[in-house]
């Protein structure tokens, strides 16, 4: 498919009015930014539809920042990028509208019901596909589009060729991250804030346990990591280098992630991507200077490099010395002395300078490191100012700020502040006029007699045009000429314009006094920036009563029939006990492909209905996998948007959506089922009454609900079995320990997650602890749910058989919900927990959404 060649947008992240104007004046093309509602609207928590719900603007704020965004030619991306429940719609539906009202250019939007609705609402609205959305393929990038989706946000993980195989078979405008945090897990797939902090980074509240340390169990073997405790902390994303590839691939814009970083953050960053794009797209090379790339490592970095982007290295991915900013490393302690630290210097320092000694290669992460604001730098007993690089210095700091006792020989030294920065950015931040400036065109008409007429047009198109009141009279001395309306014309200091292009059509020699041009000029300008900073006209209507009263209602059903176990295994061995137990059904997810076909023929043998569980990401070059999942003459577990897309000429194949497509509410829900899935499993984010409300929305049976599994934590392309267990940088020669070794994390509660690897060669993180729903199965079954899942990650055979038995007593009334959930606590070493199923106090005070 042919895109056509555009330029990339830049767009960068704004959490306040600093970073705004910091983003405006160093080149943005856009900003994304999100926004809290007006008190009494939103969310529950009062916080607005946006995943960064500590930053944002107040909506009430909204028109104006719009307004000097587009007198600016920039544009104003508002985030909308979290799931939404069933008693939200309603609040959602109304903050849609005043974004709409409000000129923003676009959305930037998970929920796939909720991209729907907005699109509905205001038709002119464009929806971006967000990167929680977990798009890694054309497919997905179709799917987005099916739910209003123009423009889709690709995920981190992929790389420049993965990234160009999507632009050669869609032509959806495609964005992509250039610079930045990495989260370890695919965005829109982590549920280790749910597991662990009863708060969800699907609903913008991400407690960032990757940035923890971990422990290594080999086998049940502790590992020595040595320095590397934070093993699932990645670096910084960092792809300037890549930026002329981007241009090529025809990638529609370039993102910068940050809306918690500072103003000097966004500056530098917008300055540098600005560069790298405007030299790419005309031909040039990148002339980034090394002072620049040293800024950018400054002002906030936890090791930059362009990772996935650059290909797959597992080992250069996540170093796990430590989790937080580093900035630039300037040395080496050789020693401590009474009043401060010797140090060899790789990087000039000077006083002021913040610098931060590294312990890990020899204490665990508890505890500050030491460090502080230098004071000076002393050599041979006496100060000096004439500092360099290879040289060995006595680093002196304020009385009682570095403990000389916890620092050691061998500790790297960390600029973690440069206060000289500031002076590099200070124009940008602390501009009074207009610095980053847009092209326009002039055209003057001067026709003698006639009154004298000046047209400008910018980038976008705008296009006003004044004339003087008196006609152009007869020059008596000098007349009127392009070079002399070129200098004068090209006055626009302090406007943010700058003059492009010039065409006249001169008739006659006219004369035009310098002031009345100046003033021709100014009128023309206020006209043209009036009409950028206008909302766009738009059709806006509350559409959300009338789509729930048109999608089809809840199946009138019958709820006498028995409830139904399904199982899904990982192992042969979690097989042949489950084939024992013979359940109604049995899913089958392992890691190596080649063992699938026989398994699925020893279910069909016993008579049990089977399923094959998909990965939850494809890449470009594993769609041929869809080829083979059919070809098992099996149901599928669906696990990703791309593959639903790809299997919607599946014909007979049974298909069972599953929590990874994040149907949260009903409109997501119904759209999902209506794509030929037979039953679908809410998302994880959902707690046990939200699942009962849903059922009775969507119909109970057309949902399958877990009442036994480990939440998957984190879902990584990152491998922790090829970056610890081998020195290999992915599967091509890594020796594949996954096959032949089981591994687990211990956090600092002393609790142990499991990590199996998926076919892709993806890890999954599983919460140790199973989350059992024996205390909502009760009203699970009174509300019609009958189709419950049983999920076994790292259970025994014996455990796999007595938690379908424990469940079949209870089914059978044989024994209470708390007996059952005694049963499931004894079978479990670390016990079992309510996990996301857990109902707050307050969750009632929402009004509920009628059933339809």
């Amino acid at each position: 498919m042919l895109r056509p060649r555009v330029k990339p947008e830049v767009m960068s992240p704004v959490g306040g009015f600093p970073q705004l104007k910091a983003a405006v004046e160093a080149g943005a093309d856009a900003v994304f930014f999100g926004v809290n509602p007006a008190s009494g609207e939103g969310r529950a928590d009062g916080a607005g539809f946006h995943a960064r719900a500590k930053v944002g603007f107040d909506a009430e704020a909204l028109p104006e920042i719009m307004r000097s965004l587009h007198a600016r030619g920039v544009q104003g991306f508002v985030t909308f990028n979290v799931l939404v429940f069933d008693r939200e719609l309603r609040d959602a539906e109304r903050q849609l509208m005043a974004l709409a009202e409000a000129g923003v250019d676009a959305l930037i939007v998970q929920d796939h019901g909720v991209a729907r609705l907005a699109q509905q609402i205001c038709p002119d609205l464009p929806i971006h596909g967000s990167t929680q959305m977990s798009i890694t393929s054309a497919e997905g990038a179709e799917h987005a589009r099916r739910f209003g989706a123009s423009r889709v946000v690709l995920g981190r993980e992929l790389s420049l060729k993965d990234i160009e195989r999507i632009a050669n078979q869609t032509d959806v405008e495609l964005e992509t991250f250039v610079h930045g945090a990495l989260c370890v897990s695919y965005s829109g797939q982590c549920f280790s804030s749910e597991a662990w902090g009863g708060r969800s980074a699907n609903r913008g509240q991400c407690a960032q346990a990757c940035r923890l340390p971990y422990d290594l169990l080999v086998d049940g073997e502790y590992r020595d990591l040595g320095d590397a405790r934070y093993l699932l902390s990645p670096g910084d994303l960092y792809a300037l280098h890549q930026v002329p590839e981007l241009v090529r691939i025809g990638v529609n814009c370039l993102k910068i992630e940050g809306r918690y970083k500072d103003a000097e953050f966004v500056a530098l960053t917008t300055a540098a991507y600005r560069q790298a794009v405007d030299e790419a797209w005309a031909g040039l090379p990148l002339s980034i200077t090394p002072q620049q790339e040293q800024d950018l490592e400054q002002v906030y970095s936890r090791g930059l490099a362009p990772h996935f982007m650059a290909g797959t290295n597992h080992q250069t991915v996540v170093r796990g010395r430590a989790p937080r900013h580093r900035g630039v490393p300037v040395g080496t302690v050789r020693g401590v002395t009474e009043r401060g630290v010797l140090a060899e210097l790789s990087e000039p320092l000077k006083p002021g300078d913040g610098l931060v000694f590294d312990p890990a290669n020899w204490r665990t992460p508890e505890g500050r490191e030491e460090g502080g604001f230098l004071y000076g730098l002393w050599q041979n007993g006496q100060q000096t100012e004439d500092v360099r690089a290879g040289g060995v210095y006595e680093l002196r700091f304020g009385r009682g700020a570095v403990d000389g006792s916890r620092v050691r020989v061998g500790d790297p030294v960390w600029r973690t502040h440069d206060p000289s920065l500031n002076a590099r950015v200070k124009a940008l931040i602390e501009a009074g006029d207009p610095v980053y400036t847009r092209p326009i065109s002039a055209h003057f008409v001067g026709h003698v007699g006639q009154p004298p007429q000046l047209t400008l047009t910018d980038e976008a198109g705008h296009s006003f045009t004044a004339s003087l009141p008196e006609p152009l009279s007869p020059a008596r001395n000098r007349a009127l000429d392009e070079s002399g309306l070129r200098e004068q014309l090209g006055k626009l200091g302090g406007t943010g314009y700058h003059l492009q292009e010039l065409s006249v059509d001169l008739r006659g020699e006219g004369f035009l006094p310098v002031s009345a041009l100046n003033g021709l000029r100014r009128e023309v300008v206020e006209g043209l920036t009036e009409l950028r900073a206008q909302a766009p006209a738009r059709r806006i209507e509350g559409v959300l009563d009338h789509v729930l009263s048109t999608v089809s209602r809840p199946m009138d059903e019958q709820r006498t029939e028995n409830p139904r176990l399904h199982i899904l295994v990982r192992t042969p061995e979690q097989l042949d006990a489950a084939l024992a137990e013979a359940p109604d059904s049995i899913t089958l997810d392992y890691l190596e492909l080649y063992g699938l076909k026989p398994s699925v023929e020893r279910v069909k043998a016993a008579g049990i209905a089977v399923r094959v569980a998909s990965p939850r990401i494809l890449k470009p070059t594993e769609q041929n996998l869809q080829k083979f999942l059919l070809s098992l003459d099996a149901g599928i577990l669906v696990r990703s948007g791309g593959l639903l897309e790809g299997l919607q000429d599946a014909g007979e194949t049974e298909l069972t959506g599953d929590f990874s497509l994040n149907a949260a509410n009903v409109l997501t829900a119904r759209a999902l089922l209506e794509l030929g899935l037979d039953r679908l499993t809410p998302t994880h984010d959902l707690n046990a009454q939200q699942i009962t409300e849903l059922a009775g929305l969507v119909g109970p049976g057309r949902l399958e609900v877990i009442a036994y599994g480990h939440l998957p934590v984190f879902h990584t392309e990152h491998c922790v079995f090829c970056r610890f267990l081998s020195d290999g940088t992915d599967y091509t020669n890594c020796g594949h320990p996954c096959e032949t070794h089981r591994i687990a994390l211990r956090d600092e509660r002393g609790r142990t997650h499991p990590v199996m690897a998926d076919v892709g060669c993806r890890n999954t993180v599983f919460e140790g602890r199973p989350q059992i729903a024996a205390a909502h199965l009760k009203d699970w079954l009174a509300a019609g749910l009958h189709d419950l899942r049983l999920e076994f990650v790292h259970e025994t055979p014996e455990q796999v058989r007595e938690v379908i038995r424990a469940h079949r007593a209870f089914l059978a009334g044989e024994i209470g919900a708390g007996e059952l959930e005694a049963t499931l606590s004894k079978l479990s070493e670390g016990g079992t927990t309510e996990g996301s199923l857990f109902i707050p106090h307050d969750f009632g005070m929402l009004d509920a959404l009628p059933i339809v």
